[in-house]
């Protein structure tokens, strides 16, 4: 078990995230989805999972700089 707050946080972050790969691929492989639209989903998901991160480090950066 990860021990402190910032190590349970990235833990959680990747569970989630690779929670959702795996929701996205069981729709793909059940046919409830197209192809596509689970790629899309997907690439999706890495582009929002990026842009949050960048977003978060200019924060915190930013949150030095004062």
């Amino acid at each position: 078990m990860p021990a402190d707050k910032a190590t349970r946080a990235l833990a959680a972050v990747v569970a989630l995230f690779m929670g959702l790969i795996v929701a996205i691929l069981v729709l793909a492989a059940r046919k409830v989805i197209t192809f596509e639209l689970a790629m899309l989903m997907l690439i999706a998901l890495f582009g929002i999972y990026l842009g949050f991160g960048f977003l978060i480090a200019v924060c915190r950066f930013v949150a030095r700089l004062k």
